[in-house]
């Protein structure tokens, strides 16, 4: 590189390579970093691509740039304990994501020609499970969903994959009353004593809704999220309506906090 040049991004990854060998450097790094574990990291990791989304549901183009850059270290921080324990290092990452994408996008890297998306996922499929062979033998269809996967979004996943093979709803009719079958369910459990089955009801009754909203092409999760944040901006502005009249939530009265609740959603 020209002296006085910019660095290039090869030259940007290879720093921040160095900088986390440097903190696990077992003489003179870190003494937090060095006793991290691939379990710790792990956890790190899910943590971040929460943050990540929540800058994105913001669109805070300077939130998405420093919470990318915390995803990103965490992930290279995994490789590098992987690395410390002989069990592959991040050339290897690199090389077979590189492939892997190569590979599953053959109407860009090969001569196969597609008309639209849909097709693209098709082809996407079929290759992860007739080149790649995922799923073979004994393995689940729903092996390859993680555990650790937010509940709502695994059970999306989960109704998608079993809908690959036939299994599913004729109808987003038929979806809907399975909600409903599952309402009624829960209602008849509220008016017993067992705790235990409220839960179970309220989870038929969460998963079902999950699946309505892979049928009607709705990420649950999303919805969720926006929900949450429509509940929570609606809730900041009656915190902030009462502050001004010198009150708070705790004092005030549900009818009180009703008519600014629905003077929010006016202004919205």
């Amino acid at each position: 590189m020209p002296d006085g040049a910019p660095p290039g991004n090869e030259e940007r990854f290879g720093k921040l390579l160095a900088l986390i060998a440097a903190l696990r450097n077992p003489e003179d790094g870190c003494p937090w970093d060095i006793r991290q574990t691939k379990a710790d990291v792990g956890r790190y990791l899910l943590d971040e691509t929460y943050e990540v989304l929540e800058a994105v549901d913001r669109d805070s183009p300077a939130a998405i740039r420093e919470e990318l850059g915390d995803l990103l270290f965490m992930i290279l921080f995994l490789a590098r304990i992987a690395e410390e324990e002989n069990l592959f290092g991040i050339e290897g990452v690199l090389e077979d994501i590189s492939a892997k994408m190569i590979r599953r996008h053959p109407h860009v890297f090969g001569g196969t020609k597609v008309k639209d998306a849909a097709e693209v996922k098709l082809n996407w499929d079929r290759i992860k499970r007739d080149v790649e062979k995922r799923g073979e033998g004994d393995a689940s269809i729903l092996g390859k969903i993680p555990r650790t996967m937010p509940a709502l979004l695994r059970a999306q996943k989960m109704t998608a994959e079993a809908a690959k093979v036939g299994f599913d709803w004729d109808s987003v009719q038929g979806v809907i009353g399975k909600v409903e079958e599952e309402l009624a369910e829960f209602r008849e459990a509220l008016s017993g004593a067992d705790p235990e089955r409220v839960r179970d009801e309220i989870g038929d009754l969460l998963f079902s809704i999950a699946n309505l909203s892979r049928h009607v092409k709705v990420d649950a999760e999303e919805a969720l999220r926006a929900a949450n944040r429509k509940f929570e901006e609606r809730f900041l502005y009656i915190e902030k309506r009462l502050r001004e009249r010198g009150s708070d939530p705790a004092s005030a009265t549900l009818e009180e906090m009703d008519a600014l609740w629905n003077e929010a959603k006016k202004k919205e």
